[in-house]
């Protein structure tokens, strides 16, 4: 799986990095990243329950 975020649209909420820190965190400029974009196999559930819970839906996990 793939992770992708698109930083434009993001509210910096931080649920994603709270969510699942080893694929999101928040950077230095306060928005949230991708820092691993390829997801690990054992979180992809919490990648995909961060896309899910993304309140402005800026988060794709394919």
């Amino acid at each position: 799986m793939i992770a992708k975020l698109d930083r434009d649209g993001c509210i910096s909420c931080g649920l994603c990095s709270e969510i699942c820190p080893e694929v999101f965190r928040m950077a230095d400029d306060g928005i949230a990243e991708v820092w691993q974009e390829e997801v690990p196999e054992e979180v992809e559930d919490a990648a995909v329950e961060a896309q899910e819970s993304c309140p402005v839906s800026v988060i794709t996990v394919e």
